[in-house]
């Protein structure tokens, strides 16, 4: 029973800040690096309805580059609308839109085989991406604060209002 009940409270105690991903170069990302830090997470799909998004997932980091607001972009293919080369990928984020956020490599973001953060956000929250372009912004303890679908673009004043409560 002890054993259990630590099993519970570790999990209860998991943060956005205990995970890391593998980044669209293929360097491991440890999230705790970003601890103390707001972070803003969208799972992103090159050949979406919603990929002009990324001009204002890039137009929201210029706005906060000088605060400590992290924004990551979580690729996937989990609706059937991303490349499956990495670097046909990199030619959306990088040459048509120029990002400078943080970019993951593919990831699944629902089912059985959702990425561990995506997992941890239904788990914990009951909250996961419905499609492609979905906003899930976290406080400087790693705790979901608010989500967005993806019709909200990233720079609506919905989300600046609550990026900028918390930096």
């Amino acid at each position: 029973m002890f054993l259990i009940n630590n099993t519970i409270m570790a999990k209860e105690n998991t943060t956005l800040f205990d995970f890391s991903f593998e980044d669209i170069d293929g360097n491991l990302v440890n999230l705790e690096k970003f601890s103390g830090m707001p972070i803003l997470v969208v799972n992103t799909a090159s050949r979406c309805g919603y990929t002009p998004q990324y001009a204002n997932l890039q137009n929201l980091f210029l706005e906060y580059k000088d605060s400590d607001l992290t924004i990551i972009a979580t690729t996937s293919n989990s609706f059937y609308q991303e490349y499956e080369e990495v670097e046909d990928i990199k030619k959306i984020c990088l040459v048509n839109y120029g990002v400078g956020f943080v970019t993951s490599s593919p990831m699944n973001v629902k089912g059985t085989d959702a990425h561990p953060i995506y997992d941890w956000l239904n788990t914990t929250y009951n909250k996961k991406p419905k499609w492609n372009f979905f906003k899930f912004l976290f406080d400087r303890n790693g705790e979901l604060v608010e989500s967005w679908s993806s019709m909200t673009k990233p720079d609506s004043s919905k989300i600046t209002k609550q990026i900028d409560k918390l930096i």
